[in-house]
């Protein structure tokens, strides 16, 4: 992770502008939701998260969307279990790239959501993660943003650092560390 220090503010922080807009068709899918806005925040990248669904609550996802677009929101990330066509419905209405986060659940632990979600027809893309592939989601667009944004690029480094030095350790000195959690 980067610290943005005190004199070097992120762009992102500074404004206070959302950047990534995460959208989750269910209230009960928060608790996995909320680590692509922990992860974000950790990268210095400002989100928000909707709780809007492409079944029961169709209008509130356009409206989202039309304001996620006056507001210069970069990247999407939907998630969503079973059907899971949130993502799918999203890339339908907008050009922004939008990252599908399938969720687990029902009785297919998540299998339904996947294939929904990656299964797009030819022009409508939906770059997709994991089942619960929460932090991935938020890697994803924060290397997006990336491209735009070098202070996140350089965020992106620090942590890719730090996680490697987690594996820079004797198995003795990992196993450690682990017990005394």
């Amino acid at each position: 992770m980067k610290k943005t220090g005190d004199s070097k503010k992120s762009v992102q922080q500074a404004d206070k502008k959302i950047l990534v807009g995460i959208i989750t068709g269910s209230p009960n899918d928060l608790p996995t939701v909320v680590k692509v806005r922990d992860t974000l925040t950790e990268l210095g990248v400002a989100s928000e998260i909707v709780v809007a669904s492409a079944h029961r609550t169709p209008d509130k996802v356009m409206a989202y969307l039309d304001r996620a677009h006056r507001e210069n929101v970069q990247v999407l990330i939907g998630c969503a279990g079973v059907a899971a066509h949130l993502a799918g419905v999203i890339a339908g209405h907008t050009r922004l790239p939008v990252i599908g986060l399938p969720l687990s659940g029902g009785v297919m632990s998540g299998l339904d959501a996947l294939l929904s979600t990656v299964q797009m027809p030819p022009g409508v893309p939906v770059a997709t993660v994991a089942v619960d592939g929460a932090k991935n989601a938020a890697m994803l667009a924060a290397r997006i943003l990336a491209l735009k944004f070098p202070e996140i690029n350089d965020a992106l480094e620090t942590a890719a650092k730090k996680e490697r030095a987690r594996y820079d350790q004797t198995a003795d000195e990992a196993l450690a560390k682990l017990k005394a959690k």
